[in-house]
């Protein structure tokens, strides 16, 4: 019997972990993996967002602008590479200009400090290597890169030195709710049992009088396991290319693109590795495992990237991945009480900029 079941060891289920671990409870975290970080947490840009782009008010905005502060001390505790390289959004015509001031304006509505735009002159001193059709960009100084593994492992890693419990190869396979007069002693209204097989097949119940739903793109096969009130996660797959470090310095700033309704576009980075990093793209899909790269997908990637920067260097691709995003129609961050499960808390929808908000989403949970 635990205070607290953890289902997911991505980067928010471990950020969430490492909190309730300053706490004296008996949590555990369950994980369908044979390891932490097996999921989105391990496939993505590895950009610690600013957080202009997230519409003001909303869930994103607020976490993603902590979270972003929040990483800089955190990578100096816990020892993971982190670095504030800063980045600039490309706008490639005068007409989308407004689209520039409009992040510019919304960007400083979230409390995202020392924004501006800059012109193509100051530009080329920043970034040499950038398209001939780039004509102004947003310079976002506080926007940094981040190792995600090193991130979701130093998390994991905190939280089980303070006594959490990782469960790994352990895959929820239903959630009932105990009747408060069947429940074990103290455990307040009621509480859950959770049932799970191991990767060697074995089955495991465990018991929990809060369960916390960090899944990924399974949180809605989780959530939709205790509540009427359903709810439908599409996995948004992104592809990516990866270059030697041989390149690794052809940017120094993370170069997005204006970005669309599927997301910040195609960007050229330097990782904290010191490859770089090109991609990614935007394609829903009803797989929650297809994270296989495509012809078509590395085409568009290739073509994209070409309008940021002069010569993708496309010679010195040394491998190429895909990751997929826990996308929610509702555009925003699902974190609160099921409404009709007391004890039962979703964090689900967690797509970009999640992996930047995950600080901030550990301690909003947690309390």
């Amino acid at each position: 019997m635990y205070d607290v079941v953890i289902i997911g060891a991505g980067v928010n289920g471990s950020a969430i972990a490492r909190e309730l671990s300053k706490y004296q409870l008996k949590t555990a975290v369950l994980e369908r993996c044979t390891d932490i970080c097996e999921g989105t947490s391990k496939a993505n840009s590895g950009i610690a967002h600013a957080g202009y782009d997230a519409k003001s008010g909303t869930l994103k905005a607020k976490l993603n602008v902590a979270g972003s502060r929040m990483i800089r001390q955190l990578s100096k505790e816990l020892d993971f590479a982190y670095e504030q390289n800063g980045s600039l959004v490309l706008c490639f015509d005068e007409k989308d200009r407004d689209k520039l001031e409009e992040l510019l304006h919304r960007g400083e509505q979230n409390g995202v400090e020392d924004l501006r735009i800059v012109e193509r002159e100051e530009l080329l001193k920043l970034e040499p290597e950038i398209g001939d059709q780039v004509v102004a960009a947003l310079y976002v100084p506080t926007g940094g890169i981040v190792c995600p593994f090193g991130l979701t492992i130093a998390l994991a890693e905190n939280a089980a030195v303070n006594g959490v419990e990782f469960y790994l190869g352990t895959e929820v396979t239903g959630i009932e709710k105990i009747h408060a007069d069947t429940a074990p002693e103290d455990s307040g209204s009621g509480a859950y049992r959770i049932h799970t097989t191991a990767s060697d097949g074995t089955q495991k119940d465990y018991e929990a009088k809060v369960v916390i739903n960090a899944a990924g793109v399974y949180a809605d096969r989780i959530h939709n396991m205790v509540s009427d009130q359903k709810i439908e996660i599409e996995p948004r797959k992104g592809e990516y290319l990866l270059c030697d470090k041989s390149v690794g310095k052809m940017v120094s700033h993370t170069l997005f693109q204006l970005p669309t309704a599927l997301g910040k576009g195609i960007l050229v980075t330097p990782t904290v590795h010191g490859n770089l990093l090109i991609g990614p793209t935007a394609e829903d899909q009803e797989n929650k495992e297809g994270v296989d790269t495509s012809g078509a997908g590395l085409a568009l990637v290739k073509e994209k990237a070409a309008l940021s920067v002069k010569e993708v260097p496309l010679r010195q691709v040394i491998t190429s991945f895909a990751g997929l995003r826990a996308h929610e129609d509702g555009h925003e961050f699902i974190i609160r009480e099921v409404e009709d499960a007391e004890g039962f808390f979703d964090c689900a929808g967690i797509e970009s900029p999640g992996l930047t908000s995950a600080p901030a989403i550990g301690e909003m949970v947690a309390d």
